[in-house]
């Protein structure tokens, strides 16, 4: 006998889970079905962002951040360590444990909110009286009817063509961040987010890392000065990168690791030898399994499924969120479409503004940035404003001991509005979220210059540099 609900959501990472907590909010019997396991078989829901993704690559982030502090910065600050060891065991397990915590965290959060949970894989079986009928494939089969569905089945990492994923050597970001043992020599194809990521981590707990990126230009979506200065930086710490290549044959030798030809910027044929390959170019929409013909949900050439401005499929009160639809593949760009998603069911008027949504890199310097480009800008023929600070004339980021980076203001030559804000350098991921704010609310340059900021705080950066568009800076 199938059971009844307002909304079923299919996936139960930051969009589905988000989405289901503010639909049962608003009064809705709500269902969200997930299929992610933990290593005990038991449920574990969060999807890639917190099983495989933004949450255990920042506990391994943190850990071997604070293992090349204490290997190389402790003395500027009069702190000796003798006999530093690294037991990787230990900080996987750390890592393990964090993921594990945000699980739970949202079961809890399902039970709080009466979200009826099912731990299987979500598919439509077809149109029912009412609604539609989605099938739970698990250790209970269940059959659900809903009234309105939700996809947010997210999206898996993008396999390169003769050199599939086996999670021993050739890794996506799932295995990437379970490698058991500290490579001697790691390389990664792609210097994204997950590259740069998972590369500074290894690299700072030992590894050579080698970086193979076929575009000519390094992270071409950054602006372009503050692209250079995070090249820099990762280049003095040590991670080579390689632009504009072009790779050829990958052949996973086993036990000997793994061998990459590839043609160089000069069109030069090279090869890399690695204990461990690391492949991030990019992720694919998750749609496989959703049996989607069966009932003519209509998907696009990438497999994503189509949906319209509101989120809304071709089917009626069938909507998709997150990286199984267009647009950035965020999290929280998942997270805030499921909150408007679940709003615009209840016939309220859900708010997911594109030109707001927050990237953020987090490496070491951090990258964070928000609207508009210094090239796009230019691309588009809109004249503009430009004003920088660097953290090296900081206090609080001097104290630290930590000056790299600057922060940048875009604002339109005209109106002062903030077009956009570029920040490398120390906690950019936190201090990116004044300049949401600002946006959000059109404010200008000026608004941000004349707001009183906490002496001393990394913050002032962002007030010295609103201020720098109108070039009159008072620390440097």
């Amino acid at each position: 006998m199938s059971k009844q609900f307002d909304v079923v959501v299919i996936g139960g990472g930051p969009g589905g889970y988000i989405a289901a907590i503010r639909a049962a909010q608003l009064g809705f019997n709500v269902a969200c079905i997930d299929a992610w396991s933990n290593d005990k078989g038991g449920p574990a829901p969060g999807g890639t962002c917190t099983n495989v993704g933004c949450i255990p690559s920042k506990a391994l982030l943190q850990s071997s951040e604070h293992y090349e502090h204490a290997g190389k910065h402790f003395a500027d600050h009069g702190i000796g360590v003798a006999g530093l060891s690294l037991d990787i065991g230990k900080m996987l397990g750390r890592k393990d444990a964090v993921v594990k915590q945000n699980n739970e965290g949202i079961l809890y959060l399902f039970k709080k909110n009466k979200v009826t949970f099912f731990h299987g894989r979500g598919s439509f079986a077809r149109a029912a009286e009412g609604g539609w009928e989605i099938q739970v494939a698990g250790a209970a089969a269940e059959t659900l009817v809903a009234r309105h569905v939700i996809v947010a089945t997210g999206s898996n990492a993008r396999q390169l063509p003769g050199a599939p994923f086996d999670e021993v050597n050739i890794l996506s970001n799932d295995g990437a961040l379970r490698i058991p043992a500290v490579p001697k020599k790691l390389g990664l194809i792609g210097s994204g987010v997950i590259g740069l990521e998972m590369g500074s981590v290894w690299r700072r707990l030992g590894a050579e890392v080698t970086i193979l990126e076929g575009l000519p230009t390094f992270l071409g979506a950054v602006d372009e000065q503050i692209a250079k200065e995070a090249h820099k930086a990762f280049t003095k710490q040590g991670l080579k990168i390689e632009l504009g290549v072009k790779v050829g044959a990958i052949a996973n030798d086993g036990a000997k690791g793994v061998t990459v030809q590839y043609a160089d910027a000069k069109g030069e044929a090279k090869v890399l030898a690695v204990d461990k390959l690391i492949v991030s170019i990019g992720r694919v929409p998750n749609t496989d399994g959703l049996n989607a013909d069966a009932v003519g949900l209509k998907l696009d050439e990438r497999g994503a499924i189509v949906v319209d401005e509101l989120c809304r499929t071709n089917l009626p009160n069938v909507w998709a969120v997150g990286d199984v639809v267009r647009g950035p593949m965020l999290a929280h760009k998942a997270e805030e479409e499921g909150v408007a998603v679940a709003e615009r069911i209840a016939g309220q008027h859900g708010h997911v503004n594109f030109d707001t949504i927050p990237w953020v890199i987090y490496t070491s310097p951090e990258i964070a940035w928000v609207g508009q480009t210094e090239q796009q800008l230019k691309a588009a023929g809109r004249a503009y404003k430009a004003g920088t600070f660097p953290f090296l004339a900081n206090g609080r980021a001097r104290a630290l001991g930590d000056t790299t980076g600057m922060v940048k203001f875009l604002a339109d030559a005209t109106t002062d509005e903030i077009l956009g804000v570029h920040i490398v350098g120390p906690m950019a991921s936190e201090l990116i979220a004044e300049a949401v704010v600002a946006m959000e609310f059109k404010a200008s340059a000026e608004d941000i210059a004349r707001i009183c900021h906490a002496h001393p705080s990394l913050s002032e950066a962002t007030k010295e540099a609103a201020l720098a568009v109108d070039k009159r800076t008072l620390n440097f």
